[in-house]
């Protein structure tokens, strides 16, 4: 064994025998994925109760201990960065976070650092145990800038590919508070409408036709009325990018403060400059999902902001 690696001791019982050794020691080592264990397979780093490499994912599992070698996580290329989180939920292989308007989820162009993956590294130092041998936090869904709210962050394989799984069979319980321009008639319905970037301007995103985009899938229902705006809960049946601001945007009530996709009413203009409020009026309120090791069902609410809360005291009839 090399320096920054170590060995984890799996026991296969007897009726796991003839199993895929994959699939095998993916059942006595609930930390480690599936995936995770078919490169470790296959990089000779399993040896078997004969004591030899076992190089072959698919080969049949025999009762005994199994050795597998874990090699140190290769450093993330991001940098870690001393910057504050709210953490409302943590664990060895998962955390959700409460992001604030303002932070990027994840370093791209024009946002090389000061992001939320930055944080992460930082708050997660010696505690990242890898994915897919990196260490690096598991991004799995990510908000807007200027969004605020709830999001969840693998720690592990296993989490992150659990995870994963779950959002895409659009399992994860996922509810934004808005505020619109205008009141919605009916006050509650759905849209299905798919979702690509706009050939005009590839910084925005639109409603596309079909088979020509992803499906995407917003159920929204007013919760009160305001001054010419009202407050609405969405919930996202599948979460692409823009969701909410494109298909309340397509409804006629873009979302207030929103400078891509809305345009702001007179009788707003003056409240927003009075309060200083440069955002779109949205924030990822409630987040639910099942916990992909624990298997325990989790849930986690997030309070409205105070600058929205401003907008919304501000707004009221």
């Amino acid at each position: 064994m090399t320096r920054g690696e170590s060995i984890i001791t799996a026991t296969i019982a007897a009726d796991a025998a003839g199993w895929r050794l994959d699939r095998a020691l993916a059942a006595a080592l609930p930390a480690l994925s599936r995936e995770r264990l078919k490169a470790l397979i296959s990089s000779g780093r399993v040896t078997g109760p004969s004591g030899e490499a076992v190089r072959d994912p698919s080969s049949k599992a025999v009762a005994g201990r199994y050795d597998v070698t874990i090699p140190e996580a290769a450093p993330a290329h991001n940098v870690a960065q001393d910057i504050p989180l709210v953490i409302v939920f943590e664990d060895d292989h998962l955390l959700v976070v409460d992001k604030a308007a303002g932070m990027v989820v994840h370093p791209a162009a024009g946002n090389a650092d000061g992001t939320l993956v930055n944080a992460l590294l930082h708050h997660c130092a010696g505690r990242l145990s890898g994915i897919g041998g990196v260490a690096r936090p598991g991004i799995v869904h990510r908000i807007d800038k200027d969004t605020s709210g709830l999001l969840v962050v693998a720690k592990t394989d296993v989490a992150h590919e659990g995870l994963a799984a779950q959002f895409a069979k659009h399992s994860i319980d996922r509810r934004y508070q808005a505020v619109v321009s205008g009141v919605p008639n009916p006050q509650a319905g759905s849209v299905d409408a798919p979702l690509a970037r706009s050939s005009a301007n590839r910084q925005k995103m639109a409603i596309v036709a079909e088979g020509r985009g992803k499906r995407a899938v917003t159920h929204y229902k007013m919760v009160r009325p305001l001054k010419e705006a009202a407050l609405v809960e969405c919930r996202l049946e599948t979460g692409r990018t823009h969701q909410v601001r494109v298909h309340m945007a397509s409804l006629g009530h873009p979302l207030v403060g929103d400078p891509v996709y809305g345009r702001t009413r007179p009788a707003h203009r003056e409240i927003l400059k009075r309060l200083g409020f440069q955002r779109q009026a949205l924030h990822a309120a409630e987040l639910g999902f099942v916990h992909p090791v624990s298997k325990e069902n989790l849930s986690f609410k997030s309070a409205v902001p105070s600058d929205m809360q401003e907008l919304l005291s501000a707004l009221l009839v």
